[in-house]
């Protein structure tokens, strides 16, 4: 089995199954989905669909901080959406956390996120 570390940080929501919340082999890290979990409290922050999505891009960041890196670091992310007409929100709100070169991504729609969130996020990144 190759090396590999597990990230925890309580920066960002504990896992609520069977997960870390990243995995890093060698100089790549593996993030698990984020859903827009308050760290502190585990409740879901869904006051509005954009506090959803600044929560996951800030849960995203603590578990990179806690490997050493940050959203930079990013080359894969994948976002999944129960309605993709939030697409255009999400751009916006991303273009305050990532600035060129930006990852490669993925956007896609889905029927259902855990806890009732609207948008959820992983990624890959290189440290």
């Amino acid at each position: 089995m190759p090396n590999r570390s597990i990230i925890k940080t309580e920066a960002a929501p504990a896992a609520i199954g069977t997960y870390s919340q990243a995995v890093q082999a060698g100089n790549t890290i593996y993030l698990s989905g984020q859903i827009p979990l308050d760290p502190e409290t585990m409740a879901l922050v869904n006051e509005t669909f954009e506090a959803e999505v600044h929560q996951v891009f800030k849960n995203l960041r603590a578990v990179l901080n806690a490997a050493g890196g940050d959203l930079s670091n990013l080359v894969k992310l994948n976002i999944f959406m129960t309605d993709l007409s939030n697409f255009t929100t999400v751009n916006e709100i991303m273009a305050e956390y990532f600035h060129e070169p930006y990852p490669a991504r993925a956007a896609i729609e889905v029927s259902g996120l855990p806890k009732g969130a609207a948008i959820e996020a992983d990624g890959i990144a290189i440290v």
